[in-house]
């Protein structure tokens, strides 16, 4: 019998969003205590359903807005979904926002260990990786160079070579594939394919079409927060294609 890794039931998630404009934290809390703050509700995402197991590869698409990033952050536990629940099996690499804990005045050999922590890994774990990390972001000649002289595709390069040192069950990706040049895309792709011969579950967000197609072998199309397609990557591919001509 398949073994399920990722279960999502009748999630949804719900914002409050001030309607009035609110210039400084005291002018909130002064109206917050006349009651002279309103909210609308604005449901991101609504009655998601989908299982996956092991081995799967979904690609989530939908046009800007559609809540594909705020369900891959409720997945990962960056949200708690205001309705329903998601149960997970197995160790998740989430690559969300590359060198989202960097610290720009530190050099690149000092934020390994700081994004590493970061992401959960010990240090002897990272000391027995660092070269292997150094390797594949390409960054020998700038390691002990500060943060704060990288250009971004630099930055990106060293957020995904050590994202991606773990081996874990679950990948989730978001839009990190289209990051650095053109070398180290083709580079990036080769190393998540690669995990993919281990049996990784992937969930996958990007606005190239043909990169989903390649990677994932099933997918939802997302619009205003609601799933209104699900099944094989090319029968979803095809839907969400003529919703962008």
């Amino acid at each position: 019998m398949a073994k399920d890794i990722i279960k999502v039931e009748d999630v949804g998630m719900k914002f409050n969003l001030s309607k009035e404009k609110v210039d400084s934290l005291k002018d909130y809390i002064i109206k917050s205590i006349k009651g002279e703050i309103s909210y609308n509700e604005f449901w991101a995402l609504k009655d998601i359903n989908f299982t996956l197991q092991k081995g799967d590869r979904l690609g989530i698409l939908g046009l800007n807005g559609a809540g594909k990033s705020t369900l891959l952050k409720v997945i990962v536990g960056v949200f708690k979904p205001t309705e329903g629940k998601v149960t997970k099996k197995g160790k998740i690499a989430p690559l969300l926002e590359l060198g989202a804990g960097f610290d720009q005045q530190y050099t690149g050999r000092e934020n390994i260990f700081l994004y590493g922590a970061v992401l959960g890994f010990s240090r002897s774990f990272l000391e027995e990786k660092y070269d292997e990390i150094v390797e594949f972001a390409e960054l020998e000649e700038f390691i002990d160079v500060p943060l704060k002289n990288y250009s971004s595709g630099m930055k990106a390069r060293l957020g995904f070579a050590i994202a991606t040192i773990v081996e874990p069950e679950i990948l989730i990706l978001d839009e990190v594939l289209s990051v650095g040049d053109a070398k180290f895309r083709k580079k990036s792709e080769k190393k998540v394919m690669s995990m993919f011969d281990k049996g990784v579950t992937v969930l996958f967000v990007s606005h190239s079409i043909e990169q989903v197609k390649k990677l994932c072998n099933k997918a939802i199309l997302l619009e205003k927060g609601k799933i209104i397609a699900q099944g094989d990557i090319e029968e979803v591919a095809k839907i969400y294609e003529s919703k962008t001509k």
